[in-house]
């Protein structure tokens, strides 16, 4: 392999780092040779969660860089940025990012509708979750944009879901941030397009992920999946890892602002 086909040593950032399809996808890229930054948001109890994949990471020789801190947070991303772009600088190797990868799974999920106020959801909820689930990607594009920790041939892969064109109890603000992150990345590819930057969402087929297990009456997502998928089994996180790993093989250079489907045909059939 040659080392423009290499991965070995480039740099990728994964946001929402310690569970789910961003531990996955930290872990696989690291087994291909990766570098891994990691934003995250635990607390004391989940926190060993995060170490762990630390310290997985660096067994496979690779560095691991992460930030419990709040990826939606302005003025925390700049400070988070500023450690990336001074460890690029220092690094003496590939000092640009590779990958992005964009994994925030945390927002309100309350019925528009409902018989109490307060049980319905309220205008900073749905801000909040709108900003956290799709907002949050275009303002950290811009960012790595201006410091110049983009360069041609880097990606930006972001993780979207069935919910941005179907509908479920409890989800419609999830489901509108879903379907703004969609629209979100086919714009950056337009923008991003003269810079050899490119960008794709990941729309993986119903995983159990502690994301999935938030969702109330989440049992009848995974019966469903597991009833209706053609190859007979839900998605799993190694199966959207693997893919994005896939794709960021840097001879991968003429995709962008697409919807690329994981979900071993799912959707199609609308389970």
């Amino acid at each position: 392999m040659t080392h423009e086909q290499d991965l070995t040593g480039r740099w990728a950032l994964i946001l929402g780092s310690s569970s789910g399809f961003g531990r996955a996808t930290a872990l696989e890229l690291a087994s291909r040779g990766m570098n891994i930054f990691g934003v995250h948001l635990d607390l004391k109890s989940t926190l060993p969660y995060a170490r762990q994949v630390v310290t997985d990471i660096e067994a496979m020789g690779r560095q691991a860089i992460f930030f419990n801190t709040n990826a939606a947070d302005s003025g925390k991303r700049g400070k988070v940025l500023d450690q990336i772009q001074a460890k690029l600088a220092a690094d003496g190797g590939h000092q640009h990012l590779h990958v992005l990868m964009h994994s925030l799974a945390f927002g309100t999920l309350l019925p528009f509708i409902a018989d109490s106020p307060d049980e319905a959801i309220s205008e900073a909820q749905m801000d909040m979750t709108l900003n956290v689930m799709a907002h949050s990607l275009v303002y950290w594009v811009q960012d790595l944009m201006r410091r110049g920790l983009f360069t041609s041939g880097s990606r930006v892969f972001s993780m979207t879901s069935s919910g941005s064109h179907r509908v479920f109890k409890s989800y419609g603000a999830v489901s509108a941030a879903k379907a703004a992150l969609e629209s979100h990345t086919r714009q950056l590819a337009l923008e991003l397009g003269p810079a050899g930057v490119m960008i794709n969402c990941i729309e993986a087929g119903v995983t159990d992920t502690p994301a999935l297990r938030k969702i109330p009456g989440h049992e009848a997502f995974i019966e469903m999946a597991t009833r209706f998928n053609p190859t007979g089994r839900m998605t799993t996180e190694p199966d959207v890892a693997v893919t994005i790993a896939a794709l960021s093989d840097p001879r991968v250079r003429f995709m962008s602002g697409s919807v690329i489907y994981v979900d071993g045909g799912e959707d199609v059939v609308g389970a």
